[in-house]
């Protein structure tokens, strides 16, 4: 066998080689990039038990809240956009716009709603101490959920 024969087949092996690595990889880099579209808005804190006396006093009331975190540089349209705890009771999002790498916390009491904080305007609490609360999109897909306190009944 000549020496350039040989090195055309290292080199056709190289190069089919080098084309199998290529599609492997596409699938992982797709699933990456699906898995950081989701994660871009995320429930990042929750505060279920509010500290001090469970009194039902506005201040007691609003002591509960969640945080929603847009992790991505664009701002993210929330109308529409609910966030639910596992008892049903659900909170809409109307005319909201989250900005870039901001967050926004839903307080459960009334209150005046600004760029930062959001108000439930109920009069009873919502989060309890073993829930899951689960953001959802305007088109109904869920978002995000976290879960607190064990084992929940949904």
């Amino acid at each position: 066998m000549s020496a350039s024969s040989t090195a055309r087949r290292i080199a056709a092996t190289a190069l089919a080689a080098g084309a199998m690595v290529s599609v492997a990889a596409l699938p992982a880099a797709a699933h990456d990039g699906d898995r950081h579209r989701h994660e871009r808005v995320e429930i990042s804190r929750v505060q279920a038990d509010s500290p001090g006396r469970d009194n039902r006093t506005n201040r007691s009331l609003n002591g509960e809240w969640v945080e929603i975190t847009n992790n991505s540089r664009h701002s993210v349209n929330l109308d529409g956009w609910t966030l639910r705890d596992s008892d049903g009771n659900r909170y809409r999002f109307d005319d909201y716009r989250l900005g870039g790498r901001a967050t926004v916390r839903i307080h459960t009491g009334h209150g005046r709603d600004t760029r930062t904080d959001l108000y439930q305007d109920r009069r009873d609490y919502v989060w309890d101490h073993r829930d899951k609360a689960t953001l959802r999109d305007d088109h109904g897909r869920t978002v995000d959920t976290e879960s607190w306190g064990g084992r929940h009944h949904r």
